[in-house]
């Protein structure tokens, strides 16, 4: 057998090897619900009309969902709950434990309703 055949049938048990690995994964889930989230903050924070300018926006820095939810106040915490159960989701999800990914997004996507 040559080298070239026996690289061949290494790729193609490797490819074989990894789809079942990638289709447990909750990476589209995680994205679609920060999709979802994304949109439920940038909504809520249009809602209530225009507000002072904070000192970080004041020095140049750009908003993240997350400071947006927290300068949202009392209605914001959820969405700072939802935020953190997103990255606890993506770290469940680094490590390869699906039922604590799909878990937190449960819980996440239960703050959105």
């Amino acid at each position: 057998m040559t080298s070239t055949a026996t690289f061949r049938i290494a790729l193609l048990i490797l490819l074989c090897a990894a789809s079942p690995a990638h289709a447990s994964s909750c990476t589209e889930d995680i994205a679609q619900t920060q999709v979802q989230l994304d949109s439920a903050i940038e909504s809520y924070a249009g809602s209530h009309g225009w507000k002072p300018e904070s000192l970080d926006a004041l020095r140049g820095y750009q908003p993240t969902p997350r400071s947006v939810a927290e300068a949202e106040g009392r209605n914001g915490v959820d969405f700072t709950d939802a935020l953190d159960l997103l990255d606890r989701a993506r770290a469940a999800d680094h490590i390869g434990d699906i039922g604590a990914c799909r878990r937190a997004l449960a819980h996440a996507r239960a703050i959105l309703r």
